[in-house]
């Protein structure tokens, strides 16, 4: 229970974030940014799960898998797409105020974006020995590793994008909002060609032509909507025609319904994104620019503000390390054998209440873990030989562990 002299330390905080806010500060897009982000661990933590075999081991699995009708939450959880429309915004504001090179501002975003990702896989490729050495199975250790690792694909295809902002702010200028169109005509005809008449001699890999445009779609959105060629107007045709082409492609076309990976299922939406992805994308984006105002001035009270402050302020921690929260949990209870939620297969009712229950342990493991790992995200004191050296071994370590997830090693 929450008591008076709490509650008044939690509105002094709220106060002297409030006073420190810059008056040209965008809350509405930090709040976007602010719901994305929690919507990447409570999608993982509610539509993920797992299952132990006979010699302790935990193995991913997922509750889509018996539960199709649990579909519909992937599309609210599913929010990458606003992710990448308020960080095309944000870039565009941040390339406009640059003071040097274009090369110098895209080596300060790719720092910042990299450190946090270079300290989780550093001191995962530091835990996984001790924790073998303790009697983890290697099962278990494998599953982490994918774990870990599986949510880090997103900063590679963001570093990308974002490499690419000068070139999407000359899009924008030319063509407006439909400088996105012609991503999604090519996302369209990838996905023509792979589930078509053609499908069967058309080799796999052609999907990973979808990876660039499927994510450069929302983000070229942003970048639209910085520079002003995205109004109400444009923004109720990005919802209207997301909305409908979202439901064409589910009941005429047949697309899978979840927006997330399903074990042992032949398709997927997400890895390479779909045109079903992006039609997601759009109606999201489209809500998201219409409820920008509405969303600014509730973002006004200073008790709201404050904890869209904090987690913008974690953002890459909670990405880099909200399933280590989870293998925190799942991996000493996986001694005591089967625990409901945790490590019980996820094919009953009783395995989606337990769940829940569990989802409150996760966020404060997430707290706890954030205390120390909020470091990498600071940024590194250069000239120092011992940072440099710090940074060569981080990097050596890091490597390592990616082999090891990927199956390499």
């Amino acid at each position: 229970m929450t008591t008076p002299r709490a509650l008044t330390l939690l509105r002094k905080a709220a106060d002297r974030i409030e006073r420190q806010t810059p008056a040209h500060r965008d809350r509405a897009v930090d709040g976007l940014r602010a719901l994305a982000l929690l919507a990447v661990p409570t999608g993982h933590w509610l539509l993920g799960g797992f299952t132990l075999d006979s010699g302790g081991g935990l193995h991913n699995a997922s509750p889509l898998s018996t539960f199709g009708a649990l579909a519909p939450a992937s599309w609210v959880l599913q929010m990458l797409g606003i992710f990448f429309l308020v960080g095309g915004y944000a870039s565009v504001l941040s390339y406009r105020r640059r003071t040097g090179t274009v090369g110098a501002w895209l080596k300060g975003r790719m720092v910042r974006l990299g450190r946090p990702v270079l300290g989780v896989t550093a001191v995962w490729a530091l835990a996984a020995p001790v924790l073998y050495a303790a009697g983890v199975p290697e099962a278990t250790l494998r599953t982490g590793a994918t774990l870990v690792i599986q949510p880090l694909w997103f900063v590679g295809v963001y570093v990308v994008v974002t490499a690419l902002t000068p070139y999407c702010v000359r899009a924008a200028h030319r063509l407006g909002g439909w400088a996105a169109a012609p991503l999604i005509g090519s996302v369209a005809v990838v996905d023509f060609l792979r589930y078509g008449p053609l499908a069967d001699s058309v080799p796999s890999s052609l999907a990973l032509l979808n990876i660039l445009p499927g994510w450069l779609f929302a983000y070229q959105l942003g970048v639209s909507w910085g520079e002003r060629r995205i109004g109400r107007r444009g923004a109720w045709l990005l919802l209207a025609g997301g909305t409908v082409l979202f439901a064409v492609l589910l009941a005429v076309f047949h697309y899978p319904a979840s927006m997330v990976g399903v074990p042992g299922a032949a398709r997927t939406n997400s890895h390479p994104p779909s045109l079903l992805v992006l039609a997601l994308a759009a109606a999201q984006s489209g809500a998201a620019i219409l409820l920008r105002d509405r969303l600014a001035r509730l973002l006004a009270r200073p008790a709201l503000w404050a904890p869209v402050v904090v987690v913008n302020l974690c953002a890459m921690t909670i990405l880099c390390w909200h399933q280590t929260a989870t293998l925190a949990a799942a991996v000493p209870a996986s001694f005591a054998g089967g625990l409901a939620g945790l490590t019980t297969a996820p094919d009953s009712l009783g395995w989606i209440v337990a769940r829940l229950a569990w989802m409150p342990v996760f966020a404060v493991l997430l707290v706890g873990i954030a205390r120390y790992a909020r470091r990498f995200e600071s940024p590194p004191r250069e000239g120092h030989r011992s940072t440099a050296v710090r940074r060569t071994v981080a990097g050596v370590l890091a490597a390592g562990f990616t082999v090891f997830a990927l199956g390499l090693a």
